[in-house]
């Protein structure tokens, strides 16, 4: 069987092959629809990572859309409303999770009464979103799938999610969200020092629960895992 069979098929449950969901992601955020790709790849084998975007022209002008399943951010640059873009898809055949940092009712409500199956907030973990996407779907999730060796039993990260201080997680999220260390330092309003050593703290955390976060492009990575990425 070569690679391309593999492919074709998911995890064996009852003794029967199982056909893996097509699935696309489109964030304008680099850094997170990476991070959502690797996990998905490492952690959710029935389903078949086959584009990721970060522009909705990039998406609806791939060869491989439409998929079976299309995650939306909520939010993009681009001037393209949440309703044309879960309409676009359910009109090609896919079906709509849509993903957003901005948790309020409107949203919510514009984006299923424009025909997604799920509203989602990006700080859920990405267990939760999985199993939604299966529930959508219409799957059933493989017990014997295996996860991450960083990720806990139900498949996101709270048994290896570091105890961050108060100060560690605020210089966190700033540091992520584009400030640099001196202007942690002066949104926290202490010591340049102090931001420094609060951002190196968060760096050895993660390493001791292996999680490596020495680079900043794998500090956000680690903040999107866990819903620090906003």
């Amino acid at each position: 069987m070569g690679p391309s069979d593999v492919a074709s098929v998911a995890s064996t449950v009852t003794g029967a092959a199982v056909p893996r969901v097509r699935l696309a992601l489109l964030d304008d955020h680099e850094v997170l629809l990476d991070s959502l790709g690797s996990w998905i790849e490492a952690n959710a084998p029935d389903f078949d990572l086959v584009l990721s975007a970060t522009t909705w022209l990039q998406l609806v002008h791939s060869d491989n859309f439409p998929t079976d399943l299309v995650f939306i951010d909520f939010q993009l640059k681009e001037p393209v409303s949440i309703e044309a873009r879960v309409r676009t898809c359910r009109a090609a055949g896919a079906k709509v999770i849509v993903l957003s940092s901005l948790d309020s009712q409107e949203s919510r409500d514009r984006a299923i009464a424009a025909g997604a199956a799920a509203f989602l907030t990006k700080s859920q973990s990405m267990s939760e979103v999985m199993d939604t996407a299966r529930q959508v779907m219409g799957v059933e999730r493989n017990a014997s799938i295996p996860l991450d060796r960083n990720a806990s039993q139900d498949g996101d990260f709270t048994r290896s999610r570091p105890k961050l201080s108060a100060g560690e997680l605020d210089a966190l999220k700033l540091y992520v969200a584009g400030y640099s260390t001196e202007e942690v330092a002066a949104q926290l309003n202490v010591r340049y020092e102090t931001a420094k050593t609060y951002l190196r703290r968060v760096r050895e955390k993660y390493a001791k629960v292996n999680r490596p976060a020495g680079k900043k492009a794998d500090l956000i990575r680690r903040a999107a895992e866990d819903g620090y990425l906003h």
